[in-house]
């Protein structure tokens, strides 16, 4: 048995607009200095208190919980729009298919979201079924911190060497790297592919349709 870990914003779903929006937004209604979209790319992917930490500079709890939770009022609120601002990326869902359809493989998601939104998506896009375990910070740490596929690979008995994680950010590399399993990087999404190699990702792939070849390359 195998097990395919997915991340999700930059690596299965496209919200960079919309993170950025919503963090400016939660940081001006402050009166606090609203972060670039750039400095927001680089933090999606973390947890959102240790995204908004690092965005603000900021250790002090008080101060990032006041932001976090201003950021998530403005994302419950835009999702009252009848407009799908968190898009399946191209092939997403074909390959996610694909994989499913293959014997001796699972599918499981490794997330900075939270348990809520993970779930929501998945069922709005008609993918929950897809995955056999889903992982957040709800219950595990922020990455680049193994927790998230020890987790996976505890819930579901798949063991390292035979788990392999699809990431857009070095954190998906690095944690990839400390729980010791395979990585693939994907350039579509958020960090710049040098980056990811540096990270360690053990491959990259540039669409979906290259994806089963890059985990074949990548579990020999």
């Amino acid at each position: 048995m195998r097990l395919i870990v997915f991340d999700m914003d930059g690596t299965l779903i496209d919200t960079e607009a919309l993170i950025s929006e919503h963090m400016g937004s939660a940081f001006a209604s402050l009166d606090l200095p609203a972060p670039t979209p750039a400095e927001v790319r680089q933090i999606i992917g973390l947890s959102l208190p240790v995204a908004v930490g690092q965005l603000a500079r900021t250790d002090d709890i008080d101060l990032i919980e006041g932001i976090v939770g201003q950021y998530k009022q403005f994302y419950r609120a835009s999702l009252a729009d009848d407009i799908d601002r968190e898009p399946l990326y191209p092939g997403a869902r074909d390959a996610l298919d694909r994989l499913r359809a293959q014997r001796g493989t699972i599918l499981g998601v490794a997330t900075g979201k939270g348990l809520t939104g993970v779930a929501r998506i998945l069922g709005k896009h008609g993918i929950a079924g897809h995955f056999v375990t889903l992982q957040t910070p709800d219950h595990n740490p922020s990455k680049p911190h193994p927790g998230m596929l020890l987790s996976a690979m505890a819930e579901t008995g798949a063991p390292p060497e035979q788990t392999v994680m699809i990431g857009d950010s070095v954190y998906d590399m690095e944690l990839a790297r400390a729980a010791n399993v395979r990585a693939i990087g994907v350039t579509w999404g958020y960090h710049d592919a040098a980056d990811l190699l540096k990270a360690g990702a053990g491959a990259l792939i540039h669409n979906y349709s290259e994806l089963e070849a890059a985990i074949e390359r990548v579990l020999e």
